[in-house]
């Protein structure tokens, strides 16, 4: 049996897994050697669409009496990048000064094995209680997100699971542990401009009709004004362009085609086809009225297109789990942790649609660097949170 009672032992076996996004590396079954001895009845589900990779998920379940708690995360790891840059190898799962590296190690194995320290605890602690509790963890996090928890949550929900309460252990603290509760998330709509021109000599400028003019006035019409100016609990919506492209080697030749794709991040000023109504608007206006235009009297020649599933925007009001894991951070770090949308998006925008969900785990600095850790004593004061939370939530 593995010692299920000590996140940093949890956290080394998971790392030692190489369970690059969408392979299980083994992460999945070591969680489940974990979790087995404590009484779970683990599920492996392995889900496909068309065009994207197979992925195994985990969910496992521990039936009891009492609100049903859902723990919800990944095990699904980005890639190391150069190796070179790393102090220690990437799945080594080394401790050097206090601080276990390897990646995965805060997003978001790191959460993982708090859980199960946690619940471990807890379950010791409490030898007369069982509690309702669930692990839906998932393989493509990192990923498309099309064959993990979106799945998961309706493969279970046909089966009859019913959640109350979810606690998804992404990192979530900026600097310090105990900052930060992500208690919702702005939403994401990612879309690329295609402008058609006329390919020419550019001393010749009459004769052809140059396509970044046009995807510089379309550009220019994306991002000013501002969308809003941030509401109550959230921040503004913001939008970055991520690649303009042109595939032109040569300085005299005006390209026929040009470029661009751009991801906006919405707060609930908008839903994400009225905020696609309105990128479609500001196109059509630059597209018939723009300075770059050079004198053409003819509307910019271009095409939209969404690239993939909008991620909604939402905000979770649930006093008891929100206090239950406020209570529990101040009750171990003596910090009261602010209520934040800030970020990108994460698994928590499929489970909200099942029950209320929150995001709390490690501190965030080194994810998807070279060198990514975490401190043993976040670890420690990771899992007391959870075992203080678990108390307070099934009081």
């Amino acid at each position: 049996m593995m010692t299920t009672f000590d996140p940093a032992e949890n956290l080394a076996a998971l790392i030692r897994c190489p369970s690059v996004t969408p392979a299980e590396g083994g992460a999945l079954t070591a969680l489940q050697s974990m979790l087995e001895p404590l009484g779970f009845h683990i599920d492996r589900p392995v889900f496909t669409a068309e065009g994207t990779p197979d992925v195994e998920n985990l969910y496992a379940r521990l039936n009891g009496t009492g609100p049903h708690l859902m723990f919800a995360g990944h095990t699904d790891v980005v890639p190391t990048g150069d190796l070179s840059l790393w102090k220690h190898p990437p799945f080594g799962a080394v401790i050097d000064n206090g601080e276990l590296y390897g990646r995965g190690a805060v997003d978001m194995k790191g959460g993982i094995a708090c859980f199960v320290a946690a619940t471990a605890r807890y379950l010791k602690k409490h030898p007369d209680r069982k509690p309702n509790i669930s692990f839906l963890i998932t393989g493509d996090e990192e990923g498309p997100a099309i064959n993990g928890t979106v799945k998961v949550l309706e493969w279970a929900d046909a089966k009859g699971e019913k959640w109350d309460a979810s606690l998804v252990g992404e990192p979530t603290n900026p600097d310090r542990l105990g900052e930060a509760i992500k208690i919702g998330r702005r939403g994401s709509v990612t879309g690329t401009v295609i402008v058609h021109g006329t390919q020419g000599h550019v001393a010749y400028p009459h004769n052809a009709d140059n396509p970044v003019r046009g995807i510089m006035a379309l550009l220019n019409n994306l991002l000013i004004p501002a969308y809003d100016q941030g509401t109550e609990n959230f921040q503004a919506t913001n939008l970055e362009i991520t690649s303009i492209d042109v595939g032109n080697p040569a300085t005299n030749v005006i390209p026929a085609k040009a470029t661009a794709s751009f991801n906006i991040r919405f707060n609930d000023t908008w839903a994400a086809d009225t905020l696609q109504q309105e990128v479609s608007r500001r196109l059509q206006a630059a597209a018939t009225d723009s300075p770059f235009r050079q004198g053409k009297s003819e509307p910019v020649n271009y095409e939209l297109i969404w690239s993939e599933d909008p991620s909604h925007v939402f905000l979770t009001r649930n006093d008891k789990l929100i206090n239950a894991l406020n209570g529990a951070i101040k009750a171990i770090t003596g910090k009261q942790a602010s209520l934040s949308t800030s970020g990108g998006t994460s698994d928590a925008r499929f489970i909200k649609d099942y029950c209320p969900v929150v995001e709390f785990g490690l501190v965030g600095q080194t994810m998807h660097m070279a060198n990514e850790r975490t401190s043993l004593r976040d670890l420690e004061n990771l899992t007391a949170i959870y075992e203080k939370f678990l108390e307070d939530f099934f009081a």
